[in-house]
């Protein structure tokens, strides 16, 4: 069976241990189609499987090259297992290989697995352009795209509404600009919105929420949000928050989802408890985590990773809550509100499954009289008890869970539970505006890789937000050494997406506390940006998640004309 891998580049790949010893792969293994070194002489490649759960399934190939251009003829499959096995790849002349664990599915984890999927269904283009101003008795609504625009004032309307949705380019110096520049700055009257005061509620067309107002010396208004900068004739004014975290410029997933003016008035409230469950965290040889990660709650140790390779919780715990501000690093979503990580992954000793993790998360919440949201970038796992969990618990536990990585009409499990629940939100993976190649793309279209991984779709889908973007991460070679910490740039798969909306959900929880978990997902589905076919669609949900707006909505609620 001859597979395509003649993108693949050695840039894109890390070491393979070509020794007489055996190289164990186990269910964590999970995607790691990036094992790459140079054979100088004859030998021999040995790789064992018995680490595999008897429920998983590996198609194994592996490619050898002389040059590092991987060609056609150049890639064997060596074998495919659905049991644990071992087996060698013996006589291998000199030259380049990689190996690659191209189709390997396990059943308690959303991590990015190459797939060999070669369906094609039919395809919503993202609705990315600029929305046509809307006009009407004296009213001129404009709204942008996830890119830079520039709303230039038009004179002749009583009221102008702009709206930004997200900025992609912001790294990159392109802003979202509100063009007033044939005004001077004292003559306009400013009611700037803040936290607990200020602003003007407006209705563009999916419910009330908290506007930015300025007031012309003729008497005319502009409303307007996701404004990053005001140019005036003689001034101009940024508004966004830019964190001193030196990696902020590469975080385009916060850019996308207007994190960084959502900032303004609100990163995090402790009323507010964050769950993640997943693989536990990463340590150093002095038993610390990331140094970009905040204070965290565990239970016991359950908080270690024991993963051979990577770990999958110090990348989505980086997502949502890397400290921000602290000139080291990336910043995360939510600096403020409380975390607390369980280890749900593995069956080493101490690790939790989903129910009592759950149930140990919400009873922490309670205990501290706070709302929680749960970040679940898995799969698998789902029992009766954790559904009734879930039903039971609408008013203050939202579920965020990776929609699965398959291309596949239907969500993987238990992303599948928010056909039936309010306060749960199956999330899909977006472009911004490149691939892992560096293949240009429409910033919020449904990832899809005809020989890798494709964002999962159907009934059910909440919401997109970004994948392949930069957090932290802790790597090791083996499963009994400390774990090495940097900065992964291309955290990919659903998993990846599903921190970003949890990150999104806890800042609009942060601002309005006494709503429901169903009152945020709905919040967040009526402020996305729509993609794909107007309303709703089965491949981009609702949209792509807007922090931004939804904070101004929650924010509405909260002094009562919600």
């Amino acid at each position: 069976m001859s597979v395509n891998f003649s993108q693949y580049s050695p840039d894109k790949v890390a070491d393979l241990f070509t020794t007489n010893s055996f190289r164990v792969f186990t269910d964590t293994d999970i995607g790691i189609h990036n094992l790459f070194d140079t054979l100088s002489t004859q030998g021999s490649f040995n790789y064992s499987f018995d680490d595999l759960s008897k429920n998983t399934e590996a198609s194994q190939y592996l490619i050898a090259s002389s040059n590092s251009a991987i060609a056609q003829d150049e890639i064997v499959q060596l074998a495919t297992f659905d049991n644990p096995s071992a087996e060698s790849f013996d006589s291998m002349g000199a030259g380049i290989y990689d190996f690659d664990d191209v189709n390997l599915i396990t059943p308690n984890a959303a991590i990015n697995a190459p797939s060999l999927s070669t369906s094609t269904p039919t395809l919503s283009t993202p609705n990315t352009t600029t929305i046509t101003p809307l006009t009407s008795d004296g009213v001129r609504v404009e709204a942008g795209n996830l890119r830079a625009n520039t709303f230039t004032y038009q004179p002749g309307y009583s009221l102008t509404v702009v709206s930004g949705n997200g900025n992609v380019d912001y790294g990159n110096g392109g802003r979202d600009i509100l063009d007033l520049s044939p005004f001077v700055s004292n003559t306009v009257s400013f009611n700037r919105l803040y936290s607990s005061s200020g602003g003007e509620v407006y209705n563009p067309g999916n419910g009330n929420r908290l506007f930015d107002a300025m007031t012309l010396s003729n008497g005319n208004k502009i409303l307007f949000e996701g404004i990053e900068t005001i140019k005036f004739a003689d001034t101009t004014i940024n508004l966004s928050v830019t964190p001193n975290d030196p990696l902020f410029s590469n975080q385009w997933n916060l850019h996308a989802m207007g994190v960084h003016n959502a900032w303004r008035f609100t990163q995090g409230s402790n009323r507010v408890l964050i769950g993640i469950e997943d693989t536990g965290l990463g340590t150093n040889s002095s038993g610390n985590i990331h140094p970009d990660l905040r204070a965290t709650t565990f239970l016991g140790s359950n908080y270690l990773d024991e993963s051979p390779n990577f770990s999958h919780g110090t990348l989505v715990a980086g997502a949502i809550a890397a400290q921000s501000n602290n000139g080291i690093g990336t910043a995360g979503i939510n600096s403020n509100s409380s975390l607390m990580l369980v280890d749900v992954v593995g069956d080493e000793v101490g690790v939790y499954n989903l129910f009592n993790a759950t149930q140990a998360i919400i009873n922490q919440a309670i205990t501290q009289g706070q709302r929680t949201v749960i970040n679940l970038s898995l799969s698998g796992g789902n029992t009766p008890e954790f559904e009734q969990l879930v039903a039971n618990n609408q008013d203050k536990a939202l579920f965020v869970i990776a929609a699965g990585n398959q291309d596949q009409n239907s969500l993987t499990s238990p992303a599948d539970l928010a056909k039936k629940y309010g306060n749960v939100i199956a999330v899909g993976a977006s472009w911004g505006t490149k691939d892992w190649y560096g293949n240009p793309q429409n910033p919020g279209e449904r990832i899809r890789y005809s020989n890798w991984w494709a964002s999962s779709y159907g009934d059910g889908l909440t919401l997109m937000a970004p994948s392949e973007y930069i957090t932290t991460s802790a790597t090791h070679a083996s499963t009994n050494t400390p774990y090495n910490f940097d900065y992964e740039r291309y955290f990919n798969g659903t998993s990846a997406a599903a921190p970003n909306v949890t990150g999104v959900a806890s800042l609009v929880w942060s601002v309005n506390p006494s709503l429901t978990a169903n009152d945020i997902k709905s919040i967040l589905l009526q402020t996305a940006f729509d993609l794909g076919t107007p309303s709703y669609d089965q491949f981009y949900g609702h949209g792509f998640v807007n922090a931004d707006a939804a904070v101004r909505r929650a924010m509405a609620f909260s002094r009562g004309v919600g």
